[in-house]
């Protein structure tokens, strides 16, 4: 049994014998003790506080130092929002007063509309009037299934002013009960009167209560002008919150705001009162909860805010959903105009300046002074989505210029860290071979060279010993550098080759440089490769100085270049050096064929040449040197032409205008930036653009058409590893980059996987990627084979061949302009690119479309319009149109919200295909099939793509870059240039056919002369024999001299033979080759016999030939081709039977090998086919499941 409970003085003492009782150390206090004890815990701090704080002085908001007491301050402001709140209960409120006496230290705030009901509370036995502002913990607002938009909640409010007050009076009149009510509580709600109940009129309600602080609790003796200003500044702030509706007074003067807009403008006034340029508001009233007003702030962000006319001073939730909405905005804007400026969020909103009324459903607050709203936003209770309007006219306010130029700044800022400096020496930079007078007092004389990697800095080395290391210091590129015109700033930032140049310079973000004193360097040379690469670096170079110190390129002899050959062609002791392809073009087209008695070596990069030829260089560095020099500002405008994105349109005009053969005389020791620009990086943008469009007569680029071309030359019908040939290719057609690249290349055109080629010119052996892939897994280029296909001589047939116009390089023949197949190979495979100025994209059509079209135009008849089509692709392709019954379609399948979920929506997957079909069975249940028919198969799958027709560009047959609008016209053009080559082939069979009859009559003449003795052969010198026949007219054929063979690099041609007898006496020794050639045992009249019959069908042939058109030429062509396509699709339709045997097979097997329990009411639904997603318009194609996009064309 527990003992009693009693009291002992020896227990009460303190432990430890300490002066307290346990009865002083542990009490027990009412709330409203607890309260006047602990009042920080409810109406805040009453102690002095100092803060910068808004106040309503002289007509406008004046943001100052204030020193009040917070828990005063609240007090007050309990009873005011009390007095606001009462719009809310009677919307026919209309009167807001509000008296501050200073003197007698009284503060008296009035309202009208509904007053408080003058009754007994049958539970508590008091009037209601003194329960709700005299008794602690009552309210009307507890009930939280009740919305409310007022601002009290939790029952203190009104009764804390009571509780720090010396007097506070209650009168209010209830006009439905024709009762007057007043109350006079004293001494801090410790005492009170009892109730004075009068009459008044029916329909009078109104609420005053009058109160004296009791400022002994505030460590006041008297109402401060800085409590009373913020005061004020509160009844203004109802002024602007409660709006029109409700006329606030102020010690007896109307307050001059009407509206949350006028109140806003009041901030705004004072913010200008000092602006040359006034900040800028923008307002939206969104519905009847919330209004909006938006202006710029500097370096800070600002908020003014109300939650049901509460001052929410530190903002909160609903300022923050505001905010983001116009900061999301805003970072879009302007991350869009400018890329380097990585905006956040948090960055935004340090420019913006935001004010919001809102009312909010039963608000939460952080504490009980009510400074943060931490409602959550589904609980508002309303929406505030501002509309476009609006955030069209943030972007056109100051607040974007302000964010720009804050970014602008900081990234300048940021930039700075990397800043060189002109120090003699520097450390931490790998690779640089730094000058020993850098950054010292003859730093003006120095000279950074810039090499285009490390072979190239070898080079340099090599020279530098000529000239001496105190003057000129090295530093290697690795690569090409940054385009800082379009680079985002972090990737400047990250760039360590950008940083390193900065430092071995000391150049210094944002300075103006007259001359080059402040930095280690006075002079910068570019040392690249002489080809189209090295330009490029150069104007790199060139674009990085300009775009961060355009100062610079004004400086005289800052920036030069080192020229070295690019060719140099030997003949004995002679060597000529050329600098420039067209240079050099030029001078061999000039010579004619004496050009092939020249040694052609071609460097292809700085390291081609030897350290002997190095040091060459630099003994005579004044004919290798160049000086790039500033004209005016039509230089900076070119070189932003070459590099910026905004340039497009003019970079297009540019590249149009170009005039082949162009280049910069290499005699003239200073360039001007515009040439450079104009006459070399152009050279380098057309062959970037030739690398990525192909021709529209031949649809292939420069690599394919070198690998075509080696193709034919080695009669490629034998298989080899695709490596090996690769190597061969290159050596044969003066391919002058990696092999790799060209490996890449002969896959891509041996591919034939849906999707890829519709004719695949190569033939796979081997893995060359897949369609689930789009190609990228293909085997390496060691272990697959390939050779040329069947069918691609039947397109590129070999007659033709003598009428291309093949080019020379490096001093061989090398591939044609384009080749001249019987179809537009562009449309028959597509093509994609990405060059400078233009991108194309044309999909890929049915060939046997394009035939039927082809023989249209042979019978002079319009051709029917074609749609793109895929080899293997099972599904339509159809045209779309652009029409409101398309629209109501798509409208109509609008994605059901409950099923966005797929795990949930599909109950099972399962795969049936293989590398070329896709087969794919799902499995739904019936309420899922019944949303998926409702809301469109092919819609809910994803089961189309859309595939672009409107960015077909090609080069035409002159070279010129141009836009095509559909695939006929392509065809169209195409089509009158073949037939002229028809024309050209069946001259030149003609010519040849002839020529061999003139053969075969003068083999049998001098057969005749032999037989009978007219010509004796035996024991005579073959220059005499020679003089006979050119004196009996006997037609001489001499052999064509065999074009230049490829050579590797510096390989030395074989020296001519000295000269022989028939030479000497004037006659060709090949021009009677082919009579003295014949056999005794062919001297015979049975020769003559079988001469004659083969001259008789070369008659024949001529006759047949003289007879058929150009036009029938292509349609016989046309019609070996058709079967040569049979052939393909026959096998393709064998691979197809054997396909569906090895899925039905598979399906079969799978089922025995893992049975599976069928879901209840589980549908199948199987789709037999797919593609790939890709941007586009007009046409869109019908497909069966997804795969993985491909990095061409559409994958299908």
């Amino acid at each position: 049994m527990a003992a009693p409970l009693h009291s002992s003085s020896g227990h009460n003492a303190a432990a430890g014998g300490g002066a307290k009782t346990i009865e002083e150390m542990y009490q027990k206090k009412t709330q409203l003790e607890h309260i006047l004890l602990r009042p920080d815990t409810y109406i805040g701090s009453v102690e002095k506080h100092t803060q910068a704080l808004w106040i309503y002085e002289d007509g406008a908001m004046v943001n100052r130092s204030v020193t009040y007491v917070p828990g005063l301050y609240k007090i007050f402001d309990e009873i005011l929002v009390n007095a606001a709140d009462n719009k809310q209960r009677d919307p026919k409120m209309d009167a807001l007063r509000v008296e501050i006496d200073v003197d007698s230290c009284c503060i008296s705030v009035y309202n009208n509309g509904d007053g408080i009901p003058v009754e007994v509370h049958q539970e508590e036995g008091v009037y209601v009037p003194e329960m709700i502002l005299g008794h602690l913990l009552t309210s009307s607002n507890y009930n939280d299934n009740e919305k409310k938009t007022t601002g009290g909640r939790n029952g203190y409010g009104a009764k804390l002013t009571n509780i720090f007050s010396t007097e506070f009076v209650i009168e209010t009149a209830d006009g439905r009960r024709q009762k007057k009510y007043k109350q006079v509580f004293y001494e801090n709600m410790g005492k009170k009167s009892e109730p004075q109940i009068t009459k008044c009129k029916q329909g009078e309600n109104w609420t005053r209560v009058t109160f004296k602080p009791d400022l002994a609790k505030f460590n006041m003796t008297h109402l401060e002008d800085d409590v009373v200003a913020l005061m004020r500044k509160r009844v203004v702030d109802m002024a602007g919150t409660l709006g029109k509706t409700v006329k606030v007074e102020l010690d007896g003067q109307r307050v001059p705001i009407k509206s949350f807009c006028d109140y806003v403008d009041l901030y705004m006034k004072s913010a200008n009162c000092d602006r040359p340029d006034n900040f800028k508001r923008i307002y939206e009233q969104v519905n009847d909860r919330w209004e909006v007003c938006v202006s710029q702030s500097e370096g800070q962000f600002q908020q003014v805010s109300f939650v049901n006319r509460i001052a929410t001073i530190r903002g909160g939730s609903h300022v923050d959903y505001v905010t983001n909405q116009i900061a999301n905005h805003v970072v879009a804007i302007v991350n869009k105009k400018n890329k380097n400026a990585n905006m956040k969020l948090h960055n935004v909103k340090s420019h913006l300046w935001v004010f919001v009324n809102a009312l909010i459903d039963n608000p939460a607050f952080d504490s009980q002074t009510k400074e943060t709203l931490t409602t959550r936003q589904g609980s508002f209770g309303s929406k505030c989505e501002l509309s476009s309007d609006f955030l069209k006219k943030v972007e056109k306010s100051g607040v974007i210029e302000n964010v720009l130029s804050w970014a602008d700044f900081k990234l300048s800022k940021e930039l700075k860290k990397t800043d060189g400096s002109k120090k003699s020496r520097i450390s931490g930079i790998p690779k640089l071979e730094d000058a020993n007078e850098a950054g010292g007092k003859d730093s003006d004389k120095c000279t950074l060279i810039l090499t285009e990697g490390d072979s190239a800095k070898a080079l340099a080395m090599s020279g530098i010993a000529v000239v001496g290391r105190d003057y000129y210091g090295v530093f290697p590129l690795r690569g090409k550098l940054l385009n800082v015109r379009e680079a985002n700033h972090k990737q400047i930032m990250d760039n360590a080759e950008i940083q390193h140049i900065k430092q071995i310079l000391g150049l210094q973000h944002g300075k103006q440089y007259e001359s080059t004193k402040g930095l280690r360097y006075g002079h910068l040379m570019i040392m690249t490769d002489q080809d189209h690469d090295g330009s490029h670096i150069k104007g790199l170079l060139i674009n990085f100085i300009h775009s961060f110190w355009p100062s610079l390129l004004k400086v005289p002899s800052f920036l030069v270049e080192f020229i070295t050959p690019i060719i140099k062609a030997t003949r004995g002791q002679t060597t000529k050096s050329f600098y420039t392809m067209p240079e050099y073009e030029e001078w061999r087209k000039n010579l004619g064929a004496s050009a092939s008695s020249w040694t052609i070596k071609y460097y292809k990069g700085l390291g081609t040449s030897t350290a002997k030829e190095g040091r060459k260089y630099f003994e005579d560095i004044i004919d290798h040197k160049k000086d790039f020099v500033w004209v005016d500002d039509q230089d900076g405008n070119h070189i932003e032409l070459a590099f910026s994105k905004k340039r497009i349109a003019d970079r297009k005009q540019w590249l149009t205008n170009f005039q082949p053969g162009t280049y910069i005389d290499q005699r003239e020791k200073q360039v001007k930036y515009s040439d450079f620009i104009n006459k070399e990086l152009i050279l380098f943008s057309m062959a970037d653009l030739q690398r990525s469009i192909p021709s529209m007569v031949d649809g292939l680029k420069p690599g394919q058409r070198k690998i075509l071309f080696c193709s034919f030359k080695r009669n490629f019908v034998k298989e080899a590893k695709v490596a090996q040939f690769s190597g061969y290719v290159s050596e044969h057609s003066a391919y002058h980059h990696g092999e790799q690249s060209l490996a890449s290349t002969i896959i891509g055109m041996a591919q034939n996987f849906v999707g890829s080629n519709n004719i695949n010119l190569m033939s796979p052996n081997g893995q060359f990627g897949t369609r689930a892939q789009g190609g990228k897994d293909a085997a390496s280029p060691r272990y697959i084979f390939t050779k040329l296909s069947n069918i691609t001589r039947s397109i590129f047939p070999k007659d033709d061949d003598i009428l291309l116009n093949y080019l020379n390089e490096d001093g061989q023949s090398i591939e044609p302009t384009w080749y001249m197949p019987i179809l537009p190979m562009v449309l028959v495979n597509g093509s994609e690119g990405i060059g400078t100025g233009w991108s194309t994209y044309i999909p890929n059509y049915n060939p046997r479309d394009i035939v039927a079209n082809v023989r249209r135009l042979l019978n002079e008849e319009s051709t029917v319009p074609m749609h793109p089509w895929y080899r293997g692709f099972k599904g339509s392709i159809e045209k779309t149109v652009n029409t409101k019954d398309y629209k109501d379609f798509l409208e109509s399948l609008a994605p059901d919200p409950k099923n966005k979920d797929k795990v949930t929506f599909i109950e099972d997957v399962t795969s049936q295909g293989d590398n070329e079909d896709v087969y794919i069975q799902l499995k739904l249940s019936e309420a899922n099939v019944n949303v998926a028919k409702e809301e469109g198969l092919v819609k809910k799958f994803k089961l189309t793509t859309t595939i672009g027709t409107t960015n077909m560009h090609l080069f035409d047959s002159d070279g010129k870059i141009r836009k095509y609008d559909t695939p006929e016209q392509i065809l169209e053009e195409f089509f009158q240039l073949r037939l002229e080559f028809y024309c050209k082939r069946k001259e030149a069979l003609l010519k040849n056919i002839k020529l061999d009859l003139k053969k075969l009559e003068n083999k049998v003449r001098f057969i005749r002369c032999v037989v009978d003795n007219e010509i004796i052969v035996n024991n005579r010198k073959r220059a005499d024999l020679f003089l006979e026949l050119r004196h009996k007219n006997f037609d001489p054929f001499p052999k064509k001299k065999k074009k230049a063979e490829p050579t590797a690099v510096g390989a030395i041609e074989e020296e001519e033979n000295e000269e022989s007898p028939e030479t000497a006496a004037g006659v060709d020794p090949s021009d009677y080759e082919y009579l003295l050639s014949m056999s005794i045992g062919t001297l015979t009249l049975e020769k003559i016999q079988e001469l004659n019959a083969e001259k008789q069908k070369l008659v024949d042939d001529v006759v047949e030939l003289m007879n058929t058109s150009p036009k029938s030429l292509w349609l016989k062509d046309l019609d070996a081709f058709e079967k040569e396509l049979d052939v393909l699709d026959q096998m393709d339709l064998a691979e197809e039977v054997q396909r569906e045997k090895r899925i039905k097979e598979g399906k079969k097997g799978g089922s025995k090998a893992a049975p599976k329990k069928q879901p209840k009411k589980a549908a199948p639904i199987k789709l037999e086919s797919s593609t790939e997603d890709n941007a586009a318009e007009p046409v869109v194609a019908k497909r069966g499941a997804q795969q993985k996009k491909a990095p061409k064309k559409v994958r299908i």
